[in-house]
């Protein structure tokens, strides 16, 4: 995995600028239901999933509620902890063997120096976490039950043959219960 390419095709960069960060991203192995990170503690690494499933959930008194499920291609992070260094909310659990490309927090922070254009990079980067979050907002508050399973199983089918569905409904924002009566029809 080159993942020079990678930045290059997600914020748009020259090919002599994304080189740079080959050298930093170092292969990281993180074996089935081992942790990237718990809550509380803080996120001292920004990792490119090269391969596998992660689940980023967090604990409350009455559940678990997962946010997120990562796969091949996503970054990882808790954006939160990572940027700022505070505790972390969510925990990161892999679901499966998982490959990462892992850049420490104290290089991350070096890239402002090492690469003029690493302020645009980060932005593009944050924005588009925005994005992601903004769109997810949007489509809880605007769409039925039936058509947010509908889309998620559109993006990302392979989660159905991979992930509990307990997950995926916590995902979806919806009971078990309510995801397999979904399912059935």
């Amino acid at each position: 995995m080159d993942i020079a390419r990678v930045f290059c095709e997600t914020f748009n960069i020259a090919e002599t600028d994304a080189q740079k960060f080959n050298s930093k991203f170092v292969h990281e192995s993180l074996p089935k239901n081992s942790y990237f990170l718990r809550t509380g503690e803080r996120c001292s690494k920004f990792s490119f999933i090269a391969s596998g499933l992660v689940r980023v959930f967090a604990e409350t008194e009455k559940k678990e509620v997962t946010q997120w499920i990562g796969n091949a291609g996503y970054f990882l992070t808790d954006v939160s902890s990572f940027l700022f260094q505070q505790p972390a909310r969510w925990n990161i659990c892999a679901l499966s063997e998982t490959t990462l490309w892992t850049l420490s927090y104290d290089d991350y922070i070096h890239f402002e120096k090492d690469l003029p254009e690493w302020n645009m990079l980060e932005k593009r980067f944050v924005a588009k976490c925005f994005a992601m979050m903004e769109s997810r907002i949007f489509d809880f508050i605007s769409l039925s039950a039936e058509e947010r399973y509908a889309q998620y199983f559109k993006l990302f089918p392979h989660h159905f043959n991979q992930v509990p569905l307990q997950y995926i409904a916590s995902v979806l924002g919806m009971s078990p219960e309510t995801l397999s009566r979904i399912r059935a029809r």
